[in-house]
């Protein structure tokens, strides 16, 4: 049986993708998943992690021991991010991927210092107004501006997920696995022997900017744009998204 790895972004949870799981199709209905915590979120202690590739290796570590080796790699955003280090250090794990929302990682050291600067920021208003305080200024980005425009269920259980974090997780998530923390990874795509889907909302230009930037430098990696919909997908676009998980397990199949 085909296996899904899916690893959830920031403030999320594997119940994140609980919804996208409802609408998949033969053979993605029967796949096999695999939901890990990432560093910080819910009970994912890992005290050794400090370094970004650390997570990475322990995403990898967790993936090989529960027996989803060959298995199709999903990702939103954080997990996008952290699914394009599991590519680049333990390719052989996987068949092929899809990765929402990702970023390859910052060449730029000032801009690399500047990104270190706003997770501090945001982490102090983790300490100063705790988790509530925290949320809704997370939530009030222009990033999750589309968001806003979903039905008032969709949005509470969005906000139940990210309420069952602790500040001092986040904190640490945010000082370990942070935009700054990541390693730059544009030249991983072009070096993976796998067929990788981009996917990305319409309505995110940043993304879908960063991701046509990675398609023209590797033939082997397709864009994807899901239109009307904003950042989150899994949030956003549920059914367009298992579309995409069902065709890529068929070819795993």
């Amino acid at each position: 049986m085909t296996g899904l790895v899916l690893l959830h972004g920031f403030t999320g949870s594997a119940a994140s993708f609980d919804e996208v799981l409802s609408h998949l199709a033969a053979p993605g209905a029967g796949a096999r998943l695999f939901r890990p915590l990432l560093l910080g979120h819910g009970g994912s202690a890992a005290p050794g992690v400090l370094r970004f590739e650390q997570e990475v290796d322990r995403l990898g570590a967790e993936i090989r021991r529960a027996g989803f080796s060959g298995s199709h790699l999903c990702g939103y955003s954080l997990g996008a991010r952290l699914g394009l280090g599991l590519l680049a250090r333990h390719a052989s794990l996987f068949r092929s991927a899809t990765l929402i929302g990702v970023h390859p990682g910052l060449s730029d050291p000032a801009e690399r210092a500047a990104r270190i600067g706003s997770d501090e920021r945001w982490c102090e208003l983790l300490c100063r107004q705790g988790l509530p305080g925290f949320l809704r200024a997370w939530e009030a980005q222009p990033l999750f501006e589309t968001q806003r425009e979903l039905p008032g269920p969709q949005r509470a259980r969005q906000r139940q997920i990210r309420q069952s974090h602790s500040a001092d997780g986040l904190m640490r998530a945010l000082r370990v696995l942070g935009l700054g923390q990541m390693p730059d990874y544009r030249g991983v795509l072009p070096a993976v022997g796998l067929r990788v889907r981009l996917l990305v909302g319409s309505r995110d230009s940043k993304f879908e900017g960063l991701a046509s930037a990675l398609t023209t430098a590797c033939r082997r990696v397709e864009l994807l744009r899901v239109e009307g919909a904003g950042h989150n997908l899994p949030l956003e676009a549920p059914a367009q998204l298992a579309h995409v998980l069902t065709q890529a397990l068929e070819e795993c199949a």
